[in-house]
């Protein structure tokens, strides 16, 4: 009985001595092959495969233990996927939270109110950290495969910043950036006033992209809607330069020129009657809402004063004076 209770207690102690030593090492900062360490984590990737990420990101821990300690933690399978990053200090406790919590690094795209689809396309080209599957193919291709009706992408595309794992697919975040635009118009759609000139949804956005490009001051986005609205209504062509210059495309040089008023394209409001085919842009929310519920205004024209705002006018005499005395000249 004797031998048997120094075994059992020598048992014990060396019980007390790994679970001391386990506490200490968890406790421990990793030791790191660099100031900073990175590993991305795909779904579906198991415990033992994450540790063998860090470890050859930089991580020169133990394999085995540092797997046992996933596997004891009891959230081995809670870990998610994503991009994640360590620094001096991380410890293997601090390592697995993160990754169960998915405190991720993530990188951030700015898509501008008013840009097109072109400037979009280049801004994921540019986009730090993301995997890019589009370059190559269409519009017309990108739209198909996000599932946009008539091959068109262009508006269709909420301008917002939105954040994205090191690693994601510039298809991931435009799917997201579409699904943004389409719950936008889906909720501001219903919320329009009456006896708008504007048979569905679809016409709402490409007057909206239009409003967008035209507008040089917030304080003015209600009353450029209600010149177009008007205008529609009466049947008077819109006449709007954005829409020209964006049937331009890539001939745009920078100053747009009385012939180019005169070309025509499906784009050209100046020679065509009603809203162009597609959006001409990537409109914000603010515009959106200034089609669907436009100022009280019986104005017809306006002209830029060359400070951003704008001067409106309810005739074409009117109209001529603001003209002559805001513009005379800079177009030749």
């Amino acid at each position: 009985m004797r031998r048997l209770r120094k075994f059992f207690i020598a048992a014990l102690l060396l019980l007390v001595a790994a679970a001391a030593a386990g506490w200490w090492w968890l406790e421990r900062p990793l030791p790191l092959r660099g100031e900073r360490v990175e590993v991305s984590i795909e779904p579906g990737t198991t415990p033992r495969e994450v540790v063998r990420l860090w470890r050859e990101a930089g991580v020169d821990a133990p394999p085995e233990l540092l797997y046992q300690w996933f596997r004891w933690s009891g959230q081995a399978r809670k870990i998610r996927a994503g991009s994640y990053e360590i620094g001096p200090g991380t410890t293997p406790r601090d390592l697995l939270h993160k990754m169960v919590r998915g405190d991720e690094v993530l990188e951030n795209l700015r898509l501008i109110d008013g840009w097109t689809f072109r400037q979009v396309r280049q801004a994921l080209v540019d986009a730090p950290n993301m995997k890019q599957t589009i370059q190559g193919l269409t519009d017309e291709q990108v739209a198909k495969l996000l599932g946009l009706p008539g091959g068109v992408v262009e508006g269709h595309v909420f301008p917002d910043t939105y954040a994205y794992s090191r690693g994601v697919s510039d298809m991931t975040v435009l799917r997201r950036a579409v699904a943004a635009m389409s719950r936008r118009v889906a909720e501001a759609w219903p919320t329009r006033a009456e006896g708008l000139p504007l048979p569905d949804a679809e016409a709402a956005l490409v007057l909206a992209s239009i409003v967008e490009k035209e507008t040089g001051t917030a304080g003015d986005r209600g009353r450029v809607a209600a010149v177009f609205i008007n205008r529609l209504k009466l049947g008077m062509p819109l006449q709007s330069d954005p829409t020209v210059i964006y049937g331009l495309g890539t001939k745009f040089d920078g100053n747009l020129r009385r012939t180019d008023l005169t070309t025509d394209t499906p784009w050209n409001t100046y020679t065509r009657a009603g809203l162009p085919p597609t959006p001409i842009a990537m409109p914000g929310l603010a515009s959106l809402q200034a089609v669907l519920r436009p100022d009280p205004s019986k104005a017809l024209y306006f002209v830029a004063r060359g400070d951003g705002s704008s001067v409106f006018s309810d005739n074409l005499d009117d109209h001529n004076r603001a003209v002559n005395q805001f513009q005379k000249g800079q177009r030749k």
